[in-house]
């Protein structure tokens, strides 16, 4: 590995200032015929930008390789792929909460830019336009984000995974100004590193979900990539400071071959069946306590229901009204919230959510404005995309303290018999 900080000396005259690669993070590794010259970058940093356009106009590369899954390589290289967003289909598929995280994400990058001048990410644009202009196979090296963020879920208990996933959506309570400090940590690694960067390094299991896994998974990409078709000899790849060790470290030392590498990094770890069973659980005992209600008498029966009832109803309907439901929302959020306890594919979020989208469908205008709407908490409720994934969650979170409320309330009149 050949430590290049101030690279630049040997660029040919005629080409772009010397001084765009000085004291840039570069590391420069050979693996099986191929140089690798790594640039490790800030993700809000124009000096990151000169930086790739300097070594790609100063020096011969056969291909790009960026930090970049194939989704959001789309999602950058397609800017109205958000107007193309089936929200029908984000809801019946469960993929609301990764939606909604990358929106978050999506405003924090959003707010920062206009602070700094700079579009997060643009370093990465940059090497996808440039490696386009000369005609180079642009390499997408990193894992999904999706698959990143499961792994890493599944690598913590229950409270470490609410407090992880809330780190993504403390973007929506904060002031409008980005904190300077979260600002110098976005500077050392990649957005999605940076958001739980303290939490990580406390947590062996995340750590390694999070960055050391990807460190190898996109040594493995590079590896794969340079041996199918025609061997480049060599390549610029263009990632995260943060990332920039580990992965030459990978690149020179890994030896189990890249494919079943990069395979077995995106095995999704197999569910639990913790939730099954509380579900379960929870619907025996509403049941139960219908039966023995019954059984002493039809009042007693009739009011255990209707406590039940009128709680978990009202609770979830509550929670559809402070997202800003529609009046038939709020109407299928209390109908569904007394069933969804009772039968595990039943979400009441599910249900108003659905109904919003229907009465209330997102027009262009909506997806036009949803990257700035998603800047602001008072957006998340103006947008109509937006809003209906907020129905979703806080309908759903409004039919859990129902569950809890109404179950105690349902316990208290069976004991009063």
């Amino acid at each position: 590995m050949i430590d290049l900080l101030h690279a630049g000396a040997d660029i040919e005259a005629g080409s772009p200032p010397v001084d765009a690669l000085t004291g840039q993070p570069i590391l420069e590794v050979e693996r099986d015929g191929v140089r690798y010259t790594i640039l490790g970058t800030a993700h809000v940093s124009q000096a990151s930008v000169d930086a790739v356009r300097a070594l790609l106009a100063q020096r011969d590369f056969d291909a790009v390789a960026v930090e970049l899954c194939e989704p959001r390589y789309q999602a950058m290289r397609d800017p109205d792929a958000l107007a193309k967003l089936d929200l029908f289909r984000v809801i019946k598929e469960g993929k609301v909460g990764l939606v909604a995280a990358n929106l978050a994400l999506a405003g924090y990058q959003r707010r920062l830019s206009e602070q700094l001048g700079v579009e997060p990410g643009a370093e990465m644009r940059a090497a996808i336009d440039e490696g386009i202009a000369r005609a180079l196979p642009v390499w997408r090296i990193d894992r999904d984000v999706a698959i990143t963020l499961k792994r890493a879920a599944a690598a913590v208990g229950f409270w470490e995974r609410m407090l992880m996933m809330s780190g993504l959506f403390t973007s929506l309570f904060v002031s409008e100004k980005v904190e300077e400090e979260d600002i110098e940590r976005l500077k050392e690694g990649d957005l999605l590193e940076s958001t739980f960067s303290e939490f990580a390094r406390q947590r062996e299991p995340l750590y390694r979900a999070l960055i050391a896994e990807r460190d190898a998974y996109m040594a493995a990409a590079l590896r794969q990539e340079a041996s199918t078709g025609t061997r480049p000899n060599a390549v610029l790849v263009v990632i995260g400071a943060g990332h920039l060790a580990g992965l030459a470290k990978q690149l020179e030392s890994a030896t189990e071959a890249p494919a079943e590498l990069r395979s077995r990094l995106k095995e999704l770890p197999p569910g639990t069946n913790w939730g099954t069973w509380i579900t379960v659980i929870v619907a025996a005992l509403v049941i139960g306590g219908f039966i023995y209600g019954f059984s002493q008498s039809p009042e007693l029966g009739f009011n255990v229901v209707l406590k039940w009832v009128l709680t978990t109803g009202v609770l979830g309907a509550v929670g559809c009204a402070i997202a800003g439901g529609h009046p038939l929302s709020i109407l299928g959020a209390f109908l569904a919230s007394p069933l969804t306890p009772l039968h595990p594919a039943l979400s009441s979020g599910m249900v108003s959510a659905m109904i919003e989208a229907w009465k209330r469908k997102p027009v262009v205008q909506d997806f036009a404005h949803l990257r700035d709407d998603v800047t602001t908490l008072g957006g998340w409720w103006r947008n109509r995309v937006s809003r209906v994934l907020l129905n979703f969650f806080l309908t759903n979170l409004g039919t859990m303290l129902g569950v809890y409320i109404g179950g105690w309330a349902m316990i208290k009149t069976l004991l009063g018999s």
